[in-house]
């Protein structure tokens, strides 16, 4: 499996059978929006920087509320969420998705602005690989991305929707190093472009890796 960062919330997950996009976003934003093809894409909330699924090349299949689904031999879990801590009563909903790839279980967060509850943990399951957003201001803060860490317990953890010298959306958000230093982490004590993972080469602790994105407008 190969995991490419395009900025924001928006990945790129390659399995050997198919590929998922995350969370496709507007130039708007400040990156480069990711015109790469893909088999699935996934919404996690009606957004603009979230939900440009038509920049996609290829007719990926598009998700955009919880259920499960499978593509290509991809299976994808999305569970019900809030983007905010009033049940979303400030910023509305949010999709929780779980990518089965390659015998690796990663699961993307979204904008997710609340520590989930009971069931929705033990819905998501063991976490080879966590995208969890770590800005703040409309998601989660540092401090609690660690505390949703904490209980998920995954092996790696990618952080995703923070600020950069490139982002320029309409909301503030706080840098990366927030989380890093909340997590003990030094930044660029592991950055990558793109990352290969295996069933096999995972950690057996939880690890944090900043990857790098790919470009801005």
């Amino acid at each position: 499996m190969e995991l490419t960062y395009f900025g924001h919330a928006c990945f790129k997950i390659r399995g050997s059978r198919g590929s998922v996009v995350t969370d496709p976003f507007q130039s708007s934003i400040g990156y480069t929006p990711p015109r790469v093809t893909a088999d699935i894409c996934t919404i996690s909330h009606d957004h603009p920087g979230h939900n440009n699924a038509k920049v996609l090349r290829g007719k990926p299949f598009v998700i955009t509320g919880p259920g499960e689904y499978e593509v290509k031999g991809i299976f994808v879990f999305g569970f019900p969420s809030y983007h905010d801590r009033r049940k979303g009563r400030e910023r509305g909903r949010n999709t929780i998705y779980t990518f089965e790839i390659d015998g690796i279980n990663v699961c993307h967060l979204g904008d997710l602005g609340h520590v989930p509850d009971q069931a929705t943990l033990e819905a998501i399951g063991d976490v080879g690989v966590l995208l969890i957003p770590v800005g703040g201001k409309v998601t989660l803060t540092a401090a609690m991305a660690a505390e949703v860490i904490n209980l998920i317990e995954p092996r790696i953890v990618i952080p995703m929707h923070y600020a950069t010298k490139d982002y320029r959306g309409e909301t503030k958000l706080d840098p990366v190093h927030k989380f890093l230093k909340e997590m003990g982490v030094q930044h660029g004590q592991r950055a990558e472009d793109t990352l290969r993972l295996t069933p096999s080469n995972l950690p057996d602790e939880t690890e944090v890796i900043v990857l790098n994105y790919r470009g801005a407008t």
